[in-house]
């Protein structure tokens, strides 16, 4: 675990206003600033205390600490008299900012989408809203599950069949990070229960010995084979997870709790190969959810359609009352 290095040190009162230089020659009004591994986290000043990061690379520290020596956090950098905020208002804010927090220079997450992909588009970050799909199973479209009998042996059966050749969202980068909101449901189809499949033979919906918890489950994603007009999701070895024998169409994901516990990041133990996909969520050792979310990777492809952009920050202004 990074150790957190403080290196503005602590008043006997309250936070002050100070400046943390960065070496393009812009600074962040922040009340204080400490490293944590490769990042530099700070309160700022600017936005109502609200917890940001930036890459320490940026920072001018030497810049930064001579600023602080010649000021004395005397003034903030409007000459104004320093004036202390409420320590239960910096933590509110920073509760806050957890909720969307930030995931790349000026892009957080959404405060609406429960599951997003971070995607780079002609060298700029953007994340992708990832809908689950409607597939459908053997051509059955009741709730997009058929209840059947599966061969956990079997690499060739029949899961998910999706509709087209191709996924509505294509992503850029081959190792992206998808982000999974915590605290709710992130499967439902309409406010039904999401419904899975025995792969051990048994059928069933879930019930309530499996909860609504995205961190109980293990996720994994699946190449989709890619047929005329559709791709087919086939069943796999959930037993052969984890170990030494692994399948090349089948790719294991590390997760990750965001601070706060809001969301949840996954990211592919290895990188993509140009094709498509689905992201699966493995109940147990013997189910999993085929309700799933479908992407290709395709460095060539236009700008997926509902990407959000990075909002760079604006100057703030402080408004005489």
């Amino acid at each position: 675990m990074a150790q957190q290095k403080p290196l503005v040190p602590a008043d006997d009162s309250a936070p002050h206003r100070t400046r943390l230089i960065l070496k393009d020659g812009t600074y962040q009004l922040v009340m204080s600033y400490r490293i944590v591994g490769d990042r530099v986290r700070y309160v700022s000043a600017e936005r109502g205390g609200s917890e940001e990061e930036i890459p320490s690379a940026l920072v001018d520290f030497d810049a930064t600490k001579r600023w602080e020596r010649d000021h004395a956090r005397s003034s903030d950098a409007e000459g104004q008299a320093a004036a202390p905020i409420d320590p239960e208002l910096l933590k509110e804010e920073a509760d806050r900012a957890a909720l969307t927090p930030e995931v790349a220079p000026d892009l957080r997450l959404p405060d609406l989408d429960n599951m997003v992909v971070l995607d780079t588009y002609r060298d700029q970050p953007q994340l992708v809203p990832l809908p689950q799909s409607e597939g459908e199973l053997n051509h059955n479209t009741a709730h997009n599950i058929v209840k059947a009998m599966i061969n956990p042996l079997s690499s060739s059966h029949q899961l998910v069949q999706l509709k087209g050749e191709k996924s509505m969202v294509q992503l850029h980068v081959d190792q992206p990070a998808i982000y999974i909101r915590i605290g709710q449901p992130v499967a439902g189809f309409d406010g039904s229960r999401p419904m899975t499949v025995d792969t051990h033979g048994a059928s069933a919906e879930m019930d309530e010995k499996h909860p609504l918890d995205p961190t109980a489950s293990r996720y994994v994603i699946v190449r989709a084979d890619v047929r005329t007009g559709a791709r087919v999701v086939a069943s796999f070895k959930i037993s052969a997870l984890g170990t030494a024998s692994r399948d090349e169409d089948v790719i294991e994901t590390t997760r990750e709790m965001l601070p706060g516990g809001h969301w949840m990041k996954l990211t592919p133990k290895q990188s993509l190969l140009f094709g498509e996909y689905a992201l699966m969520e493995v109940l147990s050792d013997r189910e999993v959810n085929l309700g799933v979310w479908d992407f290709g990777v395709h460095p060539t492809a236009g700008q997926n359609r509902d990407a959000i952009l990075p909002q760079p920050k604006r100057p703030f202004a402080l408004n005489p009352r």
